[in-house]
């Protein structure tokens, strides 16, 4: 698989450390609120490269972190007269709701910030021991920047070009307007925790850095987030990960493109600032996951009314090829295929290859996605003109399309028709429109399909198999 590294900005071959192994980070969320449209899209895209790894045989641990000490924490605690832990406590919850309706898969490990707070005080310490960091006269802990010669790596800006946009802001007391803060010191009214240096709370880069050291170790494979991290937060954990550890971060670092609303940066004061809780209640989780993986994720991507709605139809189209297929195997039968099934089956496979050849090429989900419609197309036609098709057939065909559609994790979801309430009735009515039809009596036939499908949202069709009915 090759993965474009934001490190040497060219697609590398990716080779874990371990074979077999795969350790990766993401950042995740400041916990003050729900989540926003942008942020799902990193959270969706790095989800799926570790769901990817893993049905290519590899074992993944993936650490995606929680901010849940930060300003924006505070001040919205002491909006609500609360305190931080029960701001955090809230919405940690609620991003397990929205990120479990958009198919994310829990992280190996969901740190915060406050339950990894002396591995922090650890790699603060060992900073300033040093010699990389120090404790100014106010009490807060200032990473010294010039002392990390590869400063500015990532970005790909050279420290002096970094350098005259820095200043020092009103109540910072740097040696250097590059430095930057790894602890602040304890304030009025605050949260804070007891260190060597004196009382206070971390910076926001260094939690990722403990965070890395203590799950997966000094050195990882694979470092991701969105591409507004990469500077400072990301340029600034590896210059603290690699002053404190004496070795490389992480090998490979992966940034996700922007996302725009209607062509316009996402603002509040624009009125363009879209949540995926409220996105969901109009489209579904669903059709954002499958937006998310509509274009490649290094690609900018915007965010409209017409690609929802784009994207909802493309997925029910999938939604219907995979109902059919389940249709037609209730009434099928042949545990072997005839020779011109195999042979079907047997083209179906070029299908997987284009999508592995789509996935492995720095996750290419627009080209895996057109791979799965290619296939969605090839079983209906040979399906369609075959309404003997075997069991063995239905379910080889079936089977491919779940898998594909699977490591995406679209298109898994099942409403039980079982469960449904209305069955008894529902199988009746369509009894009672059989009836009518082998007698004659179009009208009254008609009449069912039309109370069926207005008065109990239930859409039949007619198959060479029998009816098939769904709820719409």
């Amino acid at each position: 698989m090759k993965l474009f590294n934001t490190l040497t900005r060219q697609k590398e071959e990716f080779v874990p450390i371990t074979p077999g192994e795969v350790k990766m980070y993401s950042c995740g969320p400041t916990v003050y609120n729900y989540f926003h449209i942008g942020n799902a899209r990193p959270f969706i895209m790095f989800d799926l490269l570790r769901r990817y790894f893993e049905y290519r045989g590899n074992k993944v641990t993936f650490v995606q972190n929680f901010t849940d000490i930060d300003d924006k924490v505070i001040n919205k605690a002491n909006e609500e007269g609360v305190t931080y832990d029960v701001i955090a406590d809230r919405y940690i919850k609620e991003y397990f709701v929205d990120a479990e309706g958009l198919g994310i898969k829990r992280a190996t490990v969901h740190p915060r910030a406050t339950e990894t707070m002396d591995a922090i005080i650890d790699i603060v310490k060992t900073l300033i021991d040093k010699g990389h960091a120090y404790v100014a006269e106010n009490g807060d802990v200032y990473f010294r920047t010039k002392t990390f010669s590869e400063y500015g790596k990532l970005s790909h800006q050279p420290l002096e070009d970094l350098q005259a946009g820095a200043r020092i802001s009103v109540g910072e007391i740097k040696e250097d307007p590059m430095d930057f803060a790894v602890w602040k010191a304890a304030k009025p009214g605050e949260p804070s925790w007891k260190a060597p240096w004196g009382e206070g709370r971390p910076g926001w880069h260094i939690e990722c850095s403990a965070m890395v050291n203590k799950y997966l170790g000094p050195t990882i494979d694979i470092h991701s987030g969105g591409l507004d991290l990469t500077f400072p937060h990301h340029e600034n954990e590896i210059a603290q990960s690699e002053c404190a550890n004496g070795c490389t971060f992480a090998h490979y670092w992966l940034h996700n493109g922007f996302l725009t609303i209607d062509n316009e940066k996402m603002s509040k004061s624009k009125g363009n600032f879209f949540m995926v809780r409220d996105a969901a209640k109009e489209y579904g989780y669903e059709t954002i996951r499958m937006f998310m993986l509509s274009a490649h994720y290094r690609t900018p991507l915007n965010y409209s009314e017409e690609s929802l709605k784009m994207n909802k139809v493309s997925l029910e189209r999938l939604y219907e090829a995979r109902n059919n297929l389940e249709f037609r195997i209730s009434k099928a039968q042949g545990e072997t295929p005839t020779a011109e099934e195999a042979e079907a089956l047997a083209s179906l496979q070029q299908y997987k290859e284009k999508f592995i050849e789509a996935m492995d090429d720095d996750m290419n989900t627009a080209n895996a996605l057109s791979a799965i419609f290619e296939l969605m197309r090839e079983i209906n036609a040979y399906s369609g003109s075959h309404a003997d098709a075997t069991l063995a057939y239905l379910k080889g065909a079936y089977d491919l399309f779940m898998e594909l559609t699977g490591v995406l994790n679209i298109v898994q979801k099942h409403e039980d028709a079982g469960e449904d309430p209305d069955k008894a009735k529902i199988e009746e009515l369509i009894a009672q429109r059989a009836a009518a039809k082998k007698n004659k009596d179009f009208a009254e036939a008609d009449r069912i399909r039309d109370y069926l499908l207005n008065e109990m949202g239930i859409a039949i069709k007619d198959t060479r198999q029998g009816v098939q009915w769904s709820r719409v």
